[in-house]
């Protein structure tokens, strides 16, 4: 890895981020070699030992610097250790042999180690992205469970202390509510539907009987709702800013 990052620090830079493999610019390297031919006309001459666009270089234009843009080139290391065995000079053998430590430090077990775990990091973040997109979408696809649903799901009559549960309350506290609110009334032991209401099949009422301390069979009347008469109180404390506790937030 120093090696590696000491060659980084060369006098002619090493490019690590176009593609699978290291490269080099053309012009850099045709500065380098202190090449007296102008670029335009030394590159075309280099390409006829049987170079290979998209294969063994890379065509782009340089940053402007105020005039038009120049065309440059990226290089296989390949390519520019070839490029500067043709110079037959000694500026031609001195780069050679440092691209030749390139290739060495690229292909140590260390750097092919650090390419894979790399490639396994961007695969894990890509599956990742894919299952939070195929999550959000199921969101979306699914709506989300309403009062309604849980009520068309139940037939039964159910009882107050029940309802309340949806609201996180006690029975108490919605007999309370429903009595300020004058719907119903208590009578006794039981509370009762004001008239208003009591015709709107809102309620059921049930026998039920027990035996008590003295032996004897008694028989004792509960107020149950019907599912119309659930969503009923749904409305109303709907009405009132109040919702159960499945639809909130």
């Amino acid at each position: 890895m120093n090696e590696l990052q000491n060659l980084k620090d060369a006098p002619i830079a090493i490019n690590y981020d176009t593609g699978a493999n290291p490269t080099v610019s053309g012009r850099e390297l045709h500065e380098a070699l202190e090449i007296e031919t102008p670029y335009h006309k030394w590159f075309p001459r280099m390409c006829e030992y049987g170079f290979t666009e998209n294969e063994d270089f890379w065509t782009n234009l340089s940053e402007s610097t105020g005039g038009r843009p120049s065309t440059d080139h990226q290089l296989t290391i390949p390519m520019a250790k070839e490029i500067c065995m043709l110079q037959r000079n000694d500026k031609g053998k001195q780069f050679r042999q440092y691209f030749i430590r390139v290739e060495e430090a690229w292909n140590s077990p260390e750097m092919i180690m650090k390419r894979a775990l790399e490639i396994a990091n961007r695969k894990v973040q890509e599956l990742e992205t894919t299952v939070a997109v195929r999550d959000q979408q199921i969101s979306e696809l699914t709506p989300k469970a309403s009062y309604y649903d849980v009520v068309l799901s139940c037939k039964d009559a159910i009882s107050t202390t029940e309802i309340a549960k949806d609201y996180g309350k006690s029975a108490k506290w919605l007999n309370k509510l429903l009595h300020e609110k004058e719907i119903q009334f208590r009578q006794g032991d039981i509370w009762l539907l004001y008239q208003k209401y009591a015709e709107k099949g809102y309620t059921i009422t049930k026998t039920q009987t027990y035996s008590g301390n003295d032996g004897a069979v008694h028989s004792k009347l509960h107020t149950y709702w019907t599912q119309k008469g659930r969503l009923f109180i749904y409305e109303l404390l709907k009405a009132a800013g109040i919702l159960p506790t499945i639809e909130r937030g």
